[in-house]
C-alpha cells in the first residue's frame, strides 16, 4: 500500500531506511512530542522488525509508512494510521518528520494523505489524532486538514515516567471533502 500526494510517497518502511528512521527517531527535539524520549539504534531496528509484520494482520489494523520526498527520494519522516475500533469505524493517525524538513507543509500533506486513506480506502466513520499542548505545530497541522478540536485531555498518557495532557481532533466522514 502506497500513498502518493504532490511532494511525498507515503510508502510501507523497510528494513534498509534504517539510517534516515535513526536520524529523526534518535532526535531529542523530534521525540519530544511523540515518545519523550530518543530511541537507540536498538529500538529503531526493533520497530522497522515490528511493521514489517503489519500487513500480515487479517484484518490489517496497523498501517505505518515511511515519508518520501519524492524529489529526492529521500525518506524524511514516518506516519501511521491505526483502526482503534473496527466495530465503530475509528481509526487514529499520526505522524513525525526529521527536523530539518519542518515548516515546509509536508505534515499537513502527509497528514492530509492519511485521512483521505480512511475515509476512501478504509471507509471509516472517524478519525482522529492527538499531541500534546505543547506542540502547537501539530494542532495547526490537524486543523489545517479540517480537524476539530474535541478535547484537552489532563494527565492522561504515562510515557517516559511522567503524566501528559494531550488535546485530541477528529474528523467524521460527513465532514470530509474529498480533494
Amino acid at each position: 500500500m502506497q500513498l502518493t500526494t504532490n511532494r511525498l510517497l507515503l510508502r510501507p518502511f523497510e528494513k534498509e531506511d534504517f539510517d534516515a528512521v535513526y536520524a529523526f527517531r534518535s532526535d531529542e527535539q523530534v521525540m519530544r512530542y511523540w515518545t519523550v524520549e530518543p530511541e537507540t539504534a536498538e529500538e529503531v531496528r526493533d520497530f522497522l522488525q515490528r511493521v514489517q509484520e503489519y500487513p500480515l494482520q487479517k484484518p490489517q489494523l496497523q498501517f505505518r509508512f515511511a515519508v518520501v520526498l519524492r524529489a529526492e527520494n529521500r525518506v524524511i519522516g514516518g506516519s501511521g494510521f491505526g483502526i482503534t475500533n473496527p466495530n465503530w469505524r475509528e481509526g487514529e493517525i499520526g505522524y513525525h518528520l526529521h527536523r530539518g524538513y519542518w515548516g515546509r507543509g509536508y505534515g499537513t500533506e502527509a497528514a492530509g494523505a492519511l485521512v483521505k486513506f480512511g475515509f476512501e480506502h478504509l471507509k471509516l466513520h472517524r478519525i482522529f489524532a492527538e499531541c500534546f499542548p505543547e506542540n502547537p505545530a501539530s494542532s495547526r497541522v490537524m486543523e489545517k486538514i479540517g480537524m476539530k478540536r474535541e478535547a484537552y485531555l489532563r494527565q492522561n498518557k504515562w510515557i517516559a515516567g511522567q503524566w501528559h495532557d494531550t488535546l485530541v481532533y477528529a474528523m467524521l466522514d460527513a465532514e470530509y471533502q474529498q480533494p
